[in-house]
């Protein structure tokens, strides 16, 4: 803090008295700020505004109401894209009509998907789809009939009471008894309702003397008995209602592949975990050459030992800033991406709160960076994996991912080039892929000179290998959360309580089934392309980065039929096997 308190005014202040020139070099040529010749971005827009505004208004989750709204906004949508003659488009025009079609197709499942997730859980929601519906009607602006209202509160407190008294029995009972993945699904649309009924309730309370007369009792009854039996719902059959526990909704084999179709990966779960595997052992290999160049016959110890050169208390957010500047002077130097003046600096450094440790044990970027390290109120054994876990040579392998080259650098372009894909079409592939293809890239040209940054790289892609196995092995349902955290440990050499915070990331944060596989994949999709087009001549660094970052987020094979100047035909199917599972894993 005392570096931030000194520091960052000091350079604010240079920044306000930058010479014309340099002042100049913050603003972009004309060339760059040309009309869009695209006929189907306003086409695009026009769908996200739209899409927003029946979202802004249809918000209250598993409400019917919700679900017939969008469900008529897609259709219509995929009706109004079917009249554009698609032989006519240009390359840029077909991408945007592919990536609009895959978005309405996946919206459209989704819902279904939700619709089922509630079915399967419904028998331990006894009348609470009537309070989902008291929630909709306020949002449509209908008045409610105040007895009426009572009566609704009042049966569903009888029926979840009733509920909460049966527990015991229905703990005994092997056919009743819910999995722990139900029960905390149920949980969950608990919370969710229990939110949305509060927003109701206080929409109406105290203005209206009749509605208060009749409701104030029932609600007040109701509101903590739903946070109650949400609760036990965990404790009893989920293991915990905790900050630390870990519990996830696996999708099944069906719905991955569906997810992979729309990604365009033509792989199959089981070769991606082939693949995993693969990257896996040549990162152990990789090593064991390192731990030896550091005089260690097992590379776990020589683990430990790059773990324990961390800087001191208060002291990350200044190494934090040195790396940063090391990666964009890296890759300036060698001429490998456009690196806009205003990018280097508009972003912001933010502390991690204990709180949010928990989930995000290391650093995380995008428009700004985040710096988990320990504070001074933790408890000595989560220091110390905090230290631990964001040492010198872990965060070096980070600061680039999180900002330039990686996710700042992308959150640059994508508000700048092609805006209305951000919203669109962001897919983790293209996003996270992007950020660790870079690892790939400056591992193979040398960015990692001492053995120590070498297993700090090494660390971190055997990391994003493993949450190929434990994301896909979870949502298969052969992998319990446990399972997953003690493969990190044990394959990776993550601190337990970082490991832990990754899984519970993973399964209970707000990411897609695919997305921690995606940072490998994405990655080795845009290495493969690297090769196709840079190591053959095509393309140099610069220009292919650069193309990439103005195309904004999309499936990567989308960005290689871009690159390729290949306008994809209309009934689109991934085709590119851009991993060879019978080869030697990437490099």
């Amino acid at each position: 803090m005392r570096f931030l308190r000194h520091a960052l005014p000091f350079a604010l202040a240079c920044a306000l008295v930058l010479p014309s020139a340099h002042a100049a070099e913050l603003v972009p040529p004309l060339s760059e700020m040309q009309p869009s010749p695209q006929r189907l971005a306003p086409f695009v827009q026009r769908y996200l505004r739209d899409a927003d505004s029946v979202e802004h208004v249809h918000d209250i989750r598993f409400g019917t109401r919700r679900e017939a709204a969008l469900e008529a906004l897609y259709t219509g949508w995929q009706a109004r894209l079917a009249e554009i003659d698609y032989d006519s488009l240009t390359l840029e025009d077909r991408i945007d009509w592919q990536l609009l079609t895959r978005n309405l197709a996946r919206n459209l499942r989704g819902l279904e998907f939700e619709r089922k997730r509630y079915k399967d859980a419904e028998s331990l929601l006894p009348r609470v789809s009537s309070l989902i519906d008291l929630a909709e009607a306020r949002r449509a602006l209908e008045y409610p009939d105040p007895q009426r209202s009572a009566q609704t509160l009042e049966r569903a407190r009888k029926a979840i009471a009733d509920q909460v008294a049966a527990l015991d029995a229905i703990e005994k009972d092997d056919k009743r008894k819910p999995t722990a993945i139900l029960a905390n699904r149920a949980a969950g649309i608990l919370d969710a309702t229990r939110a949305s009924l509060k927003e109701w309730y206080g929409f109406h309370a105290g203005y209206d003397p009749l509605f208060t007369w009749w409701n104030r009792q029932p609600y007040e009854a109701l509101d903590p008995l739903l946070g109650d039996y949400a609760k036990a719902l965990r404790d009893r059959f989920a293991g915990g209602s905790g900050p630390e526990s870990i519990v996830g909704d696996p999708i099944g084999r069906e719905a991955l592949m569906a997810d992979l179709a729309d990604e365009l990966i033509d792989y199959t779960p089981d070769e991606l975990v082939k693949l995993a595997e693969r990257e896996l052992a040549w990162c152990e290999d990789q090593m064991r050459i390192a731990a030896k160049e550091m005089g260690y016959a097992d590379w776990k110890q020589a683990l430990e030992a790059v773990k324990l050169r961390h800087v001191a208390p208060g002291e990350q957010p200044k190494l934090a800033l040195e790396l940063a500047h090391e990666a964009i002077e890296y890759v300036e130097k060698n001429d490998l991406v456009t690196v806009p003046e205003l990018a280097k600096t508009d972003w912001r450094m933010t502390m991690l709160s204990p709180e949010a440790q928990l989930q995000a044990p290391f650093f995380l970027g995008g428009t700004d960076v985040w710096v988990a390290y320990p504070t001074d109120g933790m408890p000595f054994d989560k220091k110390m994996n905090a230290l631990r876990g964001n040492n010198r040579h872990f965060s070096r392998a980070v600061v680039h991912h999180e900002l330039i080259p990686g996710h700042h650098l992308q959150h640059f372009y994508n508000s700048r080039y092609q805006p209305h894909r951000e919203q669109l079409s962001w897919t983790p592939f293209w996003g996270e892929g992007w950020a660790l293809y870079w690892e790939f890239l400056l591992w193979d040209r040398g960015f990692a000179a001492t053995p120590e940054d070498r297993i700090g790289m090494l660390f971190w892609r055997s990391h994003r290998a493993a949450r190929i196995l434990f994301s896909l092995g979870f949502h298969l349902g052969e992998l319990t959360p446990q399972q997953a955290v003690q493969l990190l440990v044990d394959r990776v050499g993550h601190e337990p309580e970082n490991a832990a915070a990754e899984v519970r990331r993973s399964l209970q944060g707000d990411y897609g089934p695919l997305y921690q596989a995606a940072y490998m994949l994405g990655g080795l999709q845009f290495y493969a392309l690297h090769k196709e087009l840079v190591d053959s001549g095509r393309m140099t660094d610069r220009a292919f980065h650069d193309a990439i970052l103005k195309g904004g987020p999309m499936p990567v094979e989308l960005v290689r039929a871009r690159l390729l100047d290949a306008p994809p035909p209309r009934a689109l199917k991934a085709q590119w096997r851009f991993y060879d599972l019978d080869g030697a894993a990437a490099r």
